[in-house]
């Protein structure tokens, strides 16, 4: 009895021993099964913080306290200007090169009418689509969609343009009901001014009077009890028409239905056409109205959307070859606009649905279109995506930690082995008739002791294969969080502009280089050519046989300027035909964002007077040259290099070439170095007391690919300094010292120069 005793206290105190064990150890691995979440999270932040500008893919930058301008479901849609001799040679605003010298904003670019446009007008809006003009004179009124970002419905805005559509002011909100409206079809009859908007969500077609144009409306009638889709009237050979879409009718094809109807007055009665439905299938047809028909040259011309891809893909413009009440036929012309390769990055690279043209007193047409840079749908898609992502890496974390605590034995062995050898002890017998779930817990845990050997190395953490496999398991849940936050937090992808008083415009860009750095160069071509606002690229060629432009792979016009003399004041040489006011003086090799750069033409716009760059330079009374760091600790600037840097070309290179800096210029050629110092000491001397240069912080990514090859200029840091700072005293004396000059950082409100 006594022994028994003794085998008994025994074995309990085996147990404790064992299960104090198991306890540690099941601890420790619900410890590392947390430290995994941990891992994923800090890794996802910092993959935010390091990769994705707080601006990338979203336009509320505009205003730090704005409704409008958030990432919309339906888009971003916005309006630009063309021009041309006839509707069918319309060219982009960009391409005539409208300048206005006054303004550091020009020559404009397109979209000339934006969310931005509005939201800093103090009218909130998440964008702007189905443009529609009116024209009084000279005088030109654009009416449009605006989606109302607190009601989440379509609005008709209305803008004012006495430039040919060069700027818009806006005007305010010409209608605002209850329910959803957009295209704002507009038209002058017996001397009233009409306007007959989508309101399909009503149920009905509503025509308006103009009580005081063009922001005062009043509901003249209902002159169709049917939800019509972008419905327009055209008056021809004595009657009117009206084409629209009702997409509510049983067997309709969304998007691919068209029907007519016709009266002797807009106003209405009208009767369907007898060929009704005149389309009802494939999206792809251009059956829905994509704008108000035109007639040009005698012809009358139907404008209709491709909705094949997705929605609003693209305008097809249809010839009218006959209509009469019993007949209509009409065939397909040949219509473009001239596209940009810049993709996303193009204000219109993903979609344009909605053309309006008139002709102008002058004799020229204008047309008005609206694009898009993403698809219907693109925010709930990623937003999907992004989640799912973010869920399939936590499930891989459960994976690991189920897979970790299976092969260690978190359960109890002898739940599964006693299972089948059928030995029972009373504590067994007591968890068989707890219920359903420690039977079913019973035999997974046997399922899995049984599977082979072999198979279960492949998860033990002490064998190489074993560590392989989790390695692996840890990798896929890293690229997975990288992915879902990159649809999350990455925004569309695309790098959009940074409007300055409501308007866009380009620049050029220009760097200096030579045979031995072609392979960067065309590096450098393709990824700056995609940036936004980039208008051109003009490469200053200083040596060897330049490249054939087939080699380069560029979204906008590139020029090589080969140079007889291999000079560094080759950079600042007088170059007429360069076409816009602002030039980026870039090295070739230097790699950063579009965002950076856009950023930084936001902020030459507001100085254009000023050199606006990138990398900070403090020259004090020792006139020694000095990295970075050292205006950092002494807490401001006076020296921006112009290896990246926005200037004026005229004020800029007229400058550097006068006869002022002759000897500035020899200086450079004796040293071979220091013509962005010449070109600081320059601007200094022309401001007077005022402020001459202007940091802006590029972001983490940005990259110096000269690093990576032996043919950078300045290989040897040390000695590339000591010759640069032989440069600043005998500048100092020809133009007066800057040592008396310091600009603080984090002068600015925009957070860019911190």
């Amino acid at each position: 009895m006594e022994e028994k005793t003794e085998n008994v206290a025994a074995g309990s105190g085996h147990n404790k021993h064992h299960h104090r064990y198991r306890y540690r150890s099941s601890g420790r691995r619900f410890l590392f099964f947390a430290s995994c979440f941990g891992f994923y999270a800090l890794v996802a932040v910092t993959y935010a913080w390091f990769v994705f500008s707080p601006h990338i893919g979203r336009t509320d930058h505009v205003s730090s306290s704005s409704l409008g301008c958030r990432e919309d479901n339906e888009g971003s849609w916005s309006i630009g200007v063309f021009y041309g001799d006839s509707p069918f040679s319309l060219k982009p605003i960009e391409s005539v090169n409208v300048w206005r010298n006054e303004s550091g904003a020009w020559p404009v670019s397109n979209p000339v009418l934006t969310c931005a446009s509005l939201t800093n007008s103090g009218l909130p809006s998440n964008f702007v689509a189905d443009p529609v003009l009116y024209v009084q004179g000279d005088t030109l009124y654009l009416f449009f969609e605006t989606k109302n970002p607190i009601t989440m419905q379509g609005d008709i805005g209305v803008a004012k343009s006495i430039d040919k559509g060069a700027t818009w002011e806006t005007l305010g909100i010409a209608l605002d009901e209850a329910w959803h409206l957009s295209f704002p079809f507009v038209f002058n009859y017996n001397g009233e001014i009409y306007m007959m908007p989508e309101s399909n969500e009503l149920g009905q077609l509503n025509l308006y009077r103009a009580v005081n144009f063009p922001l005062s409306w009043k509901l003249e009638k209902v002159i169709m009890k049917k939800p019509l889709v972008d419905s327009t009237i055209i008056h021809h050979e004595g009657i009117y028409w009206l084409f629209g879409s009702d997409h509510s009718s049983f067997g309709t094809k969304k998007n691919g239905q068209l029907e007519i109807w016709y009266s002797n007055s807009p106003l209405g009665t009208w009767k369907p056409h007898k060929m009704n439905p005149i389309y009802n299938g494939k999206r792809s047809v251009g059956a829905r109205n994509g704008g108000r028909a035109f007639l040009h040259d005698g012809n009358l011309y139907r404008v209709g959307q491709d909705c094949g891809e997705n929605y609003g893909k693209r305008i097809r413009i249809f010839k009218v070859e006959a209509i009469s009440k019993e007949e209509y036929r009409e065939v397909e012309v040949p219509f473009s606009l001239e596209a940009s390769d810049k993709g996303k990055n193009s204000w219109n690279g993903v979609r344009q649905h909605h053309f309006d043209v008139k002709q102008l007193s002058s004799g020229e047409f204008i047309g008005l279109v609206d694009g898009d840079r993403v698809t219907s749908g693109d925010l709930f898609h990623r937003v999907i995506l992004g989640y799912a992502s973010l869920a399939s890496a936590i499930s891989v974390v459960v994976l690991l930690g189920f897979l970790l605590g299976v092969v260690n034995c978190i359960v109890p062995s002898t739940w599964c082995m006693n299972y089948y050898a059928g030995k029972r002890t009373d504590a067994l017998l007591n968890l068989e008739t707890a219920g359903l779930f420690s039977e079913k817990l019973r035999r997974i845990c046997s399922r899995l002791n049984r599977v082979p050997s072999f198979l279960r190395g492949f998860v033990k953490p002490n064998s190489s294969m074993g560590k392989f496999t989790l390695g692996v398991i840890v990798l896929v849940g890293l690229f997975l969080t990288c992915v879902g936050i990159r649809y999350i937090y990455g925004g569309s992808g695309a790098v959009e502009p940074y409007p300055f008083k409501g308007h866009l415009s380009q620049f050029t860009l220009a760097t200096m280089t030579y045979d031995a750095r072609l392979w960067n160069l065309k590096m450098y071509v393709k990824r700056y050519s995609r940036c936004p606002s980039v208008k051109e690229i003009v490469v200053i060629w200083n040596k060897g046989p330049p490249p054939q432009l087939s080699e380069l792979d560029s979204a906008v016009p590139v020029r090589i300027r080969v140079q007889k003399q291999n000079s560094l004041n080759n950079r600042f040489e007088i170059d007429p035909l360069i076409k816009t006011r602002a030039v980026l003086e870039l090295d070739d090799d230097i790699m950063m964002p579009c965002d950076d750069i856009e950023k930084g033409f936001g902020v030459w716009r507001e100085h254009p007077e000023r050199l606006v760059g990138f990398y900070p330079r403090f020259v004090d009374q020792t006139m020694t040259y000095s990295a970075e760091k050292f205006a950092r600790s002494h807490k401001g600037y006076n020296m921006i290099l112009t290896g990246a840097a926005f200037m004026d070309v005229r004020f800029a290179f007229d400058m550097y070439q006068s006869e002022k800096a002759k000897l500035g210029r020899e200086f450079v050629n004796e040293q071979f170095n220091c013509e962005d110092i010449l070109l600081n000491f320059l601007y200094a001397n022309a401001s007077g007391s005022g402020k001459a240069v202007e940091y802006v912080r590029p972001s983490l990514t940005t990259i110096d690919t000269s690093k990576f090859s032996g043919v950078a200029i300045s290989g040897n840091t040390n000695q590339h300094y000591k010759k640069r700072s032989k440069c600043l005293r005998p500048f100092s004396d020809l133009y007066g010292s800057l040592a008396d000059r310091r600009w603080e950082f984090g002068g600015r409100k925009d957070g860019w120069e911190l």
